[in-house]
């Protein structure tokens, strides 16, 4: 308190409440990033929800950060102690999302030789996040509303009830109303679950903010070895024009690509455009003549953008990283984090998938990437 005093004091009369609310929550260093009116009240809501266990929906496109307000919420809450345990929802069979959630005894069905922990149990006195909690199956839908209204469930194959102790934190990229209204999903679950609304911003809805994202992301391009780079002004006002259908993702993937793919200092508009205009031909025919013909798309465009000059040396080994990071990221979120599956899967030694996750910088945890 003394702390945030001291700097009140400090501070020049004209600083705007927003900007000083944003500088705190800078300094609480939380994962967020933006000072635009509608960043600004998501730090507010989730200031006033750091000292409470109440459940927590949040809504928005793919891309626009869910996890990492769901993060926030466990690691300057009350529960940061605990685990912080996530789940994508669409990317467990529905035969298996029970035996997921609530894990199972022994003999419980086929091939269940052993008793298994669910994601209930695993994120005891933590956060349990339920990322896109609108592709649940209807089966499952009702097995987590009895645990919402009762405090409590049974593994599958078992008998004794288990009190649950977690916070719930949902997400999902879907209208829930519209797909209650079409029979998809339960009211009452919904009700449940909507206890504290947030909602997140495309980025087209908060422009004002790509310039401190950029910054951000192009300090993050140093551990990966890369050289970041400056966006000019008349770049910087192209990249704040573009729509963002991937939202702070697809800006993320942008900049790691500038700094890898180009020797300038200073990044202009003629590359911005080269690039966005890449990703949108793909966007239209994504399949058209597979990877290794985006790939050579993209290459021919940043060779005629040298002109008669040539690339700066290493282009192999940047593009090969370029590459590797995404297939090896979606890999262990496939295998949830389990590295041997994931090597396996690759077609790579243990050994060297993991010396290739530390050069990358890809942090894993158990039940997925992060």
């Amino acid at each position: 308190m003394i702390a945030v005093v001291r700097r009140a004091l400090e501070s020049p009369r004209q600083i705007t409440a927003a900007a000083t609310t944003a500088e705190d929550a800078a300094d609480e260093k939380l994962p967020l990033i933006g000072r635009s009116p509608a960043m600004q009240e998501i730090y507010r809501t989730l200031a006033r929800l750091m000292a409470t266990d109440l459940t927590v929906l949040i809504t928005g496109e793919s891309g626009t950060g869910k996890e990492l307000v769901a993060r926030a919420l466990h690691d300057y809450g009350k529960r940061r102690a605990g685990p912080f345990v996530a789940i994508n929802m669409a990317a467990i069979p529905r035969e298996l999302i029970e035996s997921e959630l609530f894990g199972h005894e022994k003999g419980a069905f086929t091939g269940a030789t052993h008793r298994s922990a669910g994601r209930f149990e695993q994120s005891e006195g933590g956060t349990l996040f339920l990322d896109e909690i609108g592709d649940m199956p209807a089966e499952a839908q009702t097995r987590l509303l009895r645990v919402l209204q009762e405090g409590e469930y049974t593994t599958v194959g078992g008998r004794a009830a288990i009190r649950a102790n977690v916070r719930i934190v949902a997400a999902t990229h879907h209208d829930l109303r519209q797909l209650i209204s079409q029979g998809q999903f339960r009211e009452d679950l919904y009700f449940r679950l909507n206890v504290v609304p947030i909602r997140l911003p495309p980025l087209r809805e908060r422009t004002v903010d790509i310039p401190e994202l950029i910054r951000h992301f192009m300090g993050r391009t140093g551990s990966e070895g890369l050289l970041p780079k400056l966006i000019d002004a008349a770049a910087m006002e192209r990249l704040k024009a573009y729509r963002w259908p991937g939202n702070v993702r697809e800006l993320e993937n942008l900049v790691r690509r500038l700094a890898a793919l180009y020797s300038e200092e200073v990044i202009g508009v003629d590359v911005v455009e080269a690039e966005l205009a890449d990703v949108s031909s793909s966007s239209i025919e994504p399949d058209a003549d597979g990877l290794g013909g985006s790939v050579e798309r993209h290459l021919r465009t940043y060779f005629g953008i040298h002109g008669d000059t040539l690339p700066a040396a290493g282009l192999f080994d940047r593009v090969i990283r370029e590459v590797e990071r995404p297939m090896i990221m979606l890999t262990l979120e496939a295998t949830r984090g389990n590295q041997i599956r994931a090597a396996e899967v690759l077609g790579l030694n243990r050994n060297t998938l993991r010396k290739k996750i530390r050069e990358l910088n890809i942090p894993v945890i158990r039940g997925g990437t992060r």
